[in-house]
This record gives structure tokens, C-alpha cells and sequence, in this order.
């Protein structure tokens, strides 16, 4: 049921949403709305960024289950590398079956890598800058998945730092999932064994 908690096959009480799919079980355990363990690294936070934009207008678990084709198919999201793709990269995207092949967002993608190279070549860093935004810890986890909302004040400033440095498919919402993601933010339900 939406917004509660769901006990799995292996007797553990998780957020409703991972259901019995191994897969999300895995990500919802050891990835998601983790703080006691957050994600840093220029190169796994510009990872995050990319598959939660490829997410949009998706299911997550689609990506998810892509997510190893989409390191192969962009060079482990190394930014430098991304940033080098071309004209002929793309059309070799676009006939990848293991990604998502939506030309605006394999676009995106190497210009996003682009404009953090502009960031990391003034001596800036993305992993400091989308931390910069991250809300201060709840002091009390979800009551329950109803609580749970498409973004916040902290998604909708990064989203707006990002697209002003030429980021695109950075929108509040995919901001927020970045968050969670990332480990910026706990929406864990009170209750789960992970939270």
C-alpha cells in the first residue's frame, strides 16, 4: 500500500516502494537516503545527476536495471570523457539498446559533462556544490510515505544553480530524487529497518 511500510520475503520492514525486486531491495538498502553514508566524488555525483534526469518521465527501477549499460555506454560517467563525446557518440547512443535512447538527454548529458569541466577547470568542484544545497537532517524520520513531496526549497535553488551553469534536465523534482539518492536526505518511513 502506498505510504506504509512492506515486509519482504526475508522478514525485513522497508519503504513500500522497492517492493520484493531484489534489485530495488539492494538500492534501497545500501544507496538510498543514506546520510550515515552519503555519495561524494565529482564523477559518481555527475552519475547521480545523469541517471535521475534519464529518469524523468520513467520508472526508477528502469534505470536501474539500464544503469550498468548506461557506465559502459558513457565511460564509467568519467566527466572529462563525457565532455569529449561528439556528433558520432551520439548516434552510437542512439542505437543502444541498453540505455535510454532519447537524443535530448544523451545531449544533455555531454553537455552537462561540459559544463562541469567549466566548473572543475575554475577551480570549483560539483560534488561541493550540490552539497552546498543539501537541507539539514530531519530530526525524526516519515511518519509515513504520504509525507513525502516532489521537492523543496534546497532542490529548487540547486536546480536553479545548475541550469544558470548550463546543466539541463536538473528540474526541483529530479533535484529532490537526486537528494535522496545521494544520501542528502532521509525520507526513509519511521519503521524501516534502513532509516
Amino acid at each position: 500500500m502506498h505510504g506504509s511500510l512492506h515486509v519482504g520475503d526475508d522478514g525485513v520492514a522497508r519503504c513500500w516502494w522497492c517492493g520484493d525486486d531484489p534489485l530495488y531491495q539492494a538500492y534501497h538498502d545500501t544507496e538510498w537516503g543514506r546520510p550515515r553514508d552519503p555519495l561524494h566524488g565529482e564523477d559518481q555525483i555527475f552519475e547521480k545527476i545523469v541517471l535521475e534526469g534519464m529518469q524523468a518521465g520513467l520508472s526508477w527501477i528502469t534505470i536501474l536495471r539500464k544503469r550498468e549499460n548506461f557506465r559502459a555506454a558513457f565511460a564509467g560517467f568519467s566527466i572529462p570523457a563525457v565532455a569529449a563525446f561528439g556528433a558520432d557518440d551520439v548516434e552510437r547512443l542512439m542505437v543502444d539498446a541498453g540505455i535510454v535512447r532519447n537524443r535530448a538527454k544523451i545531449e544533455a548529458t555531454i553537455s552537462n559533462a561540459r559544463a562541469a569541466v567549466e566548473l572543475l577547470d575554475g577551480g570549483g568542484s560539483l560534488d561541493d556544490l550540490c552539497w552546498s544545497f543539501a537541507p539539514p537532517p530531519r530530526a525524526h524520520p516519515l511518519a509515513s510515505g504520504d509525507a513525502l513531496v516532489a521537492e523543496i526549497p534546497e532542490s529548487k535553488a540547486l536546480s536553479k544553480e545548475l541550469r544558470k551553469r548550463g546543466f539541463r534536465f536538473v528540474g526541483p523534482t529530479t533535484m529532490y530524487a537526486f537528494m535522496q539518492s545521494s544520501g542528502m536526505v532521509n525520507d526513509h518511513i519511521d519503521g524501516c529497518a534502513f532509516g
